[in-house]
Order: structure tokens, then C-alpha cells, then sequence
């Protein structure tokens, strides 16, 4: 599992009772500032969906969420900063793992992601803050810069959030070459058809996308995976199905759901 767990969470992860939203006067103080109307997308602020994680044979092994935390300001743009964990495990072998990225909520693309992964004996931890107007990133713990392949950077996580914008019209290929690293260009997120599945959350219908990462693990070339985001204005991740060699079927099913506030000029704009 540990050999795949990185790519498990890269697109989840790659790629997870509604509660209350949160406030609408965070957001209004936030739209004061703010130099353009917010993109239109499917989430809001205080989203956050959990998951069930399952190996077979082994049964469930862990859990995760999804979550939009909050809105942020990095370098003088407003953003939602986006959360996923992943923790479980099978036998020996542990994982935690915890994944941040701050989306701009104009532009959607990336201006920071922060990345502590914890698995077994490997520990990796990273904070990138992305400059695309230079297309520079920078590395915040270490000294360290470099060049950036494209001036729309994406990251593992704010890219679940971008593929949950798009039409996903079935039958069509989605060509991406907008992740932050070079090597991992193009994304590419075929539709494949409509299906309706039943998860500890309840039954949905939903459109069954097969992403293709450019490297290894469970989005790779030549791979299985199908992830499952529901037929709706929102795009929620429902469910993701994947193959792991040796291991065998790895599954992600939603367990449950908070919807929060949608980023309007309209602070009383909220899902329905």
C-alpha cells in the first residue's frame, strides 16, 4: 500500500446531516478586498466531505476528508485553502498524511501547497508557494526555487477542486498540462460514462471519469482508476476505484457531507 499511498492522495487523491456554513461576514470582508468577482464554482466555504477507505481482501483500512477550510490571503490574493487527510493502514504498514493547497478564488489556480506525509518510515514534509506571474515557485522550509512549466499552476489537491468545475461532458477528454511540475504534464481526465452508485452517504448519480497522471502509481499510464463525481451543480467526489497491483482493489466512498457557503457577491448565495 505504501508504495502507492503518495499517488492515493495526490489526486483523492487523486485525487472527501449538512452543518452550518461558515460566516458570511468572513466572506463579505473578504469580497471587500477583493479586485474581481470570484470564479463561479461548485463548493463553498465549509465543505468538507468524509470518506471510507477499503483494500481488498483486507476490508476497510482508514478513512479521509476533503475540506474547505477557509478563505486566505497569500501574497495579496484571496484564497480558499483547501485540506485533505488521509489516515489508515494495513498490518504494519501506517499512514497519515495531510495535504494543503490555497486556491485563488479568481483565477483558480495555486499560490501555495503544503505537503506532511507520514508513511511507515518515510516522512516528506514541503511548503511551495507559487509565483506564475514569474513563473517561479519557491520553496518555503528550504532555500530553494525553480522554474514553473505554466503560468495557471495546479497541485495534487486544488486540481480535484479544478476538475470538479469543469462540464465533464461524456465521451470527452480533458488535456490539463497545468500541474506545477514538469515531469507530471499533461493531466488528462477522460469521461467515460454515467452511472448511479450507492456509498455510506447514500445513492447518487454520477459521471465516472478515468484520470491519467504522467508517472506512476495509481493515476499512471495504463491504469484502472475511475473516480465518481456526482451528476449535480456540485461535482462532490462520490467514489474512487482503483487497482493496486499485488494488493488488489482499493476503494474510496463517501461517508458523509457538510455544504458550505458558496463565494458570491451574494453572501446569502448558499446551496440549496
Amino acid at each position: 500500500m505504501l508504495a502507492h499511498s503518495a499517488a492515493f492522495a495526490a489526486f483523492l487523491v487523486s485525487l472527501f446531516a449538512f452543518a452550518a456554513p461558515a460566516s458570511a461576514q468572513t466572506v463579505t470582508d473578504h469580497l471587500r478586498t477583493a479586485e474581481a468577482p470570484p470564479a463561479p464554482v461548485p463548493f463553498g466555504v465549509g465543505e468538507k466531505l468524509v470518506y471510507t477507505v477499503s483494500l481488498s481482501p483486507f476490508g476497510e483500512v482508514g478513512d479521509g476528508s476533503f475540506e474547505v477550510v477557509e478563505l486566505d490571503t497569500i501574497h495579496g490574493h484571496t484564497t480558499y485553502r483547501l485540506q485533505m487527510r488521509v489516515k489508515g493502514g494495513v498490518l504494519f504498514a501506517k499512514v497519515n498524511d495531510h495535504y494543503e493547497s490555497w486556491l485563488d478564488v479568481h483565477s483558480l489556480i495555486s499560490r501555495r501547497f503544503k505537503q506532511d506525509q507520514k508513511e511507515v518510515k518515510y516522512e516528506r514534509h514541503r511548503t511551495l508557494d507559487f509565483f506564475p506571474e514569474q513563473l517561479r515557485w519557491r520553496r518555503l522550509d528550504k532555500d530553494e526555487s525553480g522554474p514553473l512549466p505554466t503560468d495557471r499552476p495546479l497541485d495534487d489537491i486544488s486540481f480535484i477542486y479544478y476538475a470538479r468545475t469543469l462540464p465533464l461532458e461524456v465521451g470527452r477528454t480533458y488535456t490539463l498540462p497545468q500541474y506545477f511540475h514538469k515531469d507530471g504534464n499533461p493531466v488528462v481526465l477522460k469521461v467515460l460514462r454515467r452511472d448511479t452508485v450507492t456509498v455510506p452517504a447514500g445513492r447518487f448519480a454520477t459521471i465516472v471519469v478515468q484520470p491519467i497522471i504522467q508517472t506512476k502509481g495509481l493515476f499512471g499510464k495504463g491504469g484502472k482508476a475511475e473516480v465518481f463525481f456526482s451528476d449535480d451543480d456540485r461535482r462532490l467526489l462520490v467514489q474512487m476505484k482503483s487497482d493496486v497491483p499485488v494488493l488488489g482493489s482499493l476503494n474510496l466512498k463517501l461517508k458523509s457531507v457538510d455544504l458550505g457557503e458558496r463565494l458570491s457577491a451574494d453572501p446569502a448565495a448558499r446551496y440549496p
